[in-house]
This record gives structure tokens, sequence and C-alpha cells, in this order.
């Protein structure tokens, strides 16, 4: 039985497979594409919001250092993403590059993880969006019926039509190609880093040098907690973290890790891009270069402009600009806010899609949802449902406690991909490998303890929701994938076990 539940699938399969005329994706992106993805997902709301609230309650003006920080652990992860995409180029992202290195079972773990992970974010983000789109309609004077507002603060009946709008519109755009897809998103992140860049430039001008003193503020213990919520290391090791001082930036980064959540979606794109050998490292690397270098520059700015013990919690950085009397660019920022939102949206849409996609391909989701739509070209299926799902759950639900749960599994992915490479280069050396990821096994390894431990740093009770969601995968998987597999049913030859082709 163990054999089975490792077998894995052939490089050189996974690739035929995308050749198939009712199941091939069509190639349209380019590398400019996809750097277009991956900044337009990673910059959300995190860059108004998380540079200041962590300056204040974590490292100061030294939170600039633990952006670079998580920019570093992004980056280590990035480097194995790029190897496997440009190698592997097939929808699924790390759900495929287990599949071909670690087995059957792994890979329906981490495709269960995605796909659910992906749902998860694009609702909550939907409902954030709705939020910045209901305060801008107020401001103009102009307010939502209570029962068409969300589920917060309703009594009886409660619906975010806005939220539930947003996502079915997206799905609409997915279904109808991804270069119109790219076209829309390449737009909304222009819209999106102008603001930032306003932002940024403009914050420079109101700069006090003595907001700096000290950078690096002396460091303060944290009583160690005892509950669900404390983070799981304290709970196995009794360890407290402390907050300023040289800890207090690594406290800091495992908080604005958070922000960088969503480069690894643009290897979900690999089969859809014209020459994945080229432009995935291209792409992937490119857009966390860009945003890394966009996060350091807005908490230098909003930590000069005001003391980080002054910084608010809710909108540091537009209070910030009211606090210099320019209260013009708090709108700016929430108008960035919520332009943004939007191609975060619809790119965690696109990755779940394409998992989904891929699963059912293999058969282990019914390969009903594998069919492409014959003039699009686009799993429109799986797009189609999953977008009328989240819809229903953006509108009904208030998902915010959640959303922790989508940093959880990307984590959870980058320790699937770091040792997928290691066990690949071993298995498969004959493999054709346009971008390697250097220092093989020492960094991928490094990759694994930077990502286990910003795990050990989330609450208990993300973990616990994590094992149940899990443990639910397991569930479906030996009650229908492990029978339906195509590896199962012998429509395909798995792997020899040495990992030959």
């Amino acid at each position: 039985m163990s054999n089975s539940l490792f077998r894995t699938k052939r490089i050189e399969q996974s690739i035929q497979d995308t050749e198939e005329p009712e199941h091939a994706l069509k190639k349209s992106l380019s590398a400019l594409d996809l750097t277009v993805f991956g900044v337009g997902v990673i910059i959300g709301t995190g860059i108004f919001v998380l540079t200041g609230t962590v300056a204040k309650n974590n490292a100061g003006p030294a939170v600039a250092l633990a952006f670079v920080v998580a920019g570093v652990v992004c980056a280590l992860a990035a480097l194995c993403y790029a190897e496997f995409a440009s190698t592997v180029p097939v929808a699924g992202s790390a759900y495929t590059f287990s599949y071909a290195s670690l087995g059957e079972l792994p890979a329906w773990i981490i495709g269960w993880d995605l796909v659910l992970e992906f749902a998860l974010g694009t609702a909550v983000v939907a409902v954030g969006w709705s939020g910045y789109i209901r305060s801008l309609l107020e401001n103009a004077g102009w307010h939502m019926p209570a029962e068409l507002a969300g589920r917060d603060g309703a009594h009886g009946f409660g619906f975010d039509i806005l939220a539930a709008a947003l996502v079915l519109v997206l799905t609409g755009i997915l279904v109808l190609g991804m270069k119109l897809s790219a076209r829309v998103t390449s737009l909304v992140v222009a819209i999106k880093v102008t603001v930032v860049l306003i932002v940024i430039i403009a914050g420079a001008f109101f700069i006090n040098g003595a907001n700096y003193d000290p950078f690096i503020p002396k460091a303060q213990p944290v009583a160690a907690g005892g509950d669900l919520k404390s983070p799981l290391i304290q709970l196995i090791f009794g360890w407290a973290p402390s907050n300023f001082g040289v800890m207090g930036i690594f406290t800091a980064a495992s908080v604005v890790f958070f922000a960088f959540i969503g480069f690894d979606i643009v290897a979900t794109a690999a089969e859809e891009t014209r020459n994945p050998q080229r432009d995935m490292p291209r792409g992937i690397l490119g857009s966390l270069i860009i945003c890394t270098t966009l996060y350091v520059a807005v908490s230098i700015v909003v930590t000069g402009m005001q003391h980080y013990s002054k910084l608010s919690v809710d909108a540091p950085l537009a209070d910030a600009f009211k606090a210099t009397g320019h209260p013009f660019f708090a709108g700016v920022i929430s108008f960035g806010a919520a332009v943004g939102l939007t191609t975060v949206c619809l790119i965690l849409l696109l990755g779940q899609t394409r998992v989904f996609f891929a699963m059912s391909r293999d058969g282990l989701l019914p390969r009903f949802f594998s069919r492409v739509h014959p003039r699009f070209r686009t799993p429109y299926r799986p797009t189609i449902l999953l977008g009328v799902v989240i819809a229903i759950v953006a509108g009904f639900t208030s998902l915010s406690e959640l959303a922790e749960l989508v940093n959880i599994g990307t984590l959870f992915a980058f320790v699937v991909v770091a040792v997928s490479v290691i066990i690949l280069r071993r298995t498969r050396p004959d493999l054709p490998r346009a971008f390697r990821t250097p220092l093989v096994p020492a960094l991928p390894i490094v990759s694994v303890c930077a990502s286990l431990w910003l795990m050990l740093n989330l609450p208990a009770e993300t973990w616990l929701r994590f094992g149940i969601w899990m443990a639910i995968g397991f569930f479906v998987y030996f009650l229908y994938g492990r029978k339906h597999s195509r590896l199962a049913t012998g429509e395909i030859t798995p792997a020899p076990p040495t990992g030959g082709s």
C-alpha cells in the first residue's frame, strides 16, 4: 500500500499531458506578464498597514531591515520555485512538483492545501476590498443597505453583495482568457504602483531625521502566553519573543513576511507561459525584488514622517500624512488599497483554478473539470465552479479571523518545494534545467528551516485548524483520489522507484 501512496508521476508524462488538445492551456504569457502577476498579488493592503503597525509594535524604524529579512526568506523559496517552474512547466505549482518527487499522497496533500488556501484567501481579500469600496462610497455620501453590506454588524440577514460581485466579475475575466487577465492586471498594477510611488515620493518631503533615533530601539521582552492564540513555539518550548532590539527585527520579520505571500502563485501559470525556461525565473524573482524594494522604501518613509511610537495601528501610513497636515494623501492611499486588492483577488483565483485543474487532469479530482474551453483554452469548468462557491462564501461569511490559514498553507508549500528540489536533483540529474537553484542542498535546507521557523511563530489555533483541514483532505483522498488517479487506473505508468524516465 505504501508504494501506491508514494508513486510518482514521470516528468515527461506531466509535460506530455499539457499537449493533449482537450486538456491543453493556451500559451500567451511573457516574463513581463508574470512579473506583473507577481507584483499584482504581493502588493495589497499590507504595504499600507503592516509597515507602520510592525514599526510601532515590534521593530521601530528597523522595520525596514525586517522587510529585508522576510524578503531573503522568500528569495530562498523563490530560487527553488524558479528551478522547478522552468524545469517542469506544468500547471499546479507545488502540487505538480511534489507529484514528480515526493509521490501521490504528498502531492494530494499540498494540492488540497493550495486549492482551499487560495479559495479562503480570495474570499478574505474580496471582503476587505468591499470594505474599502463601501468606505469610499460613504465618503461620497452614498450608503449601502445594511442587508447587502456583509455579515459584520448585520442583524439578521446579511450578504456582502460587493465582495460576491467582485469574485464573479473576476471569474468571467479568467474564463475569457489569460491574456485578457494579464491586460486587466497590468492596468490595475500600474495604478497601484503609481499610488505607492506617489506615497513614497511625497512622504520623502515630510521626513524628520530625528524620528529615526533610535533606529533600533531598546529590546523589550514579551511574556510567554499559554493559550491557543499564542505562537506554537511558545507552547512547545516556553520561549517568548522580544519586541525591538536586534531580536525584535526577526520577530517583525515573521509578521511582515505575510505581506510577501503570493509570489509563488506565479509558478501556477508555468504552463501558460510562452518560454517558461527563460521567463519563469525572471517573473518569480523579478516580482519579489520589485516588491521588496517598495516595501523597504515605504517603511523608511512612514517611520521618518512620524515617530514609530506615535504611529496608529489601523491606518498608519494614511494617519502619518494626516499628522503632517496632508490629509489628501490619506484618500489616495485608500484608493490605491481598493484598486490593489482587485488584482490580489484575481491572481489568487487564478492560482486556485490552475491547481484544481492539474489535480483533475491527473484523476485525483473528477476528470470532468480538466477539459478546457474550445475557444478560450482556459479551464472554464473549475473556474466557474470555484468562482461561484467563493462568491457565496465571501458574501455570507466574515473571514478575517481565518486569514492566517492562508499563511501557514503558503509556508507549507515552501517547505515541500524546497525538499522536492533536493530529491529531484538526486533522482533525475539528467533533466535539462534552464535555471538551477544554487548551493543545493544547502540553500533548500536553509529555506526549509526559515519557513518552519515562521510557521512555528503562527498561533497554535491556526495549526489546529490546519490539522483539521488536512484530516478532511486525507478522507477525500482515500475515498476518491487514490482509486481514480490515472496512475491507479493504469492509464499512465508511474515513474520507477529510482526516478528513471
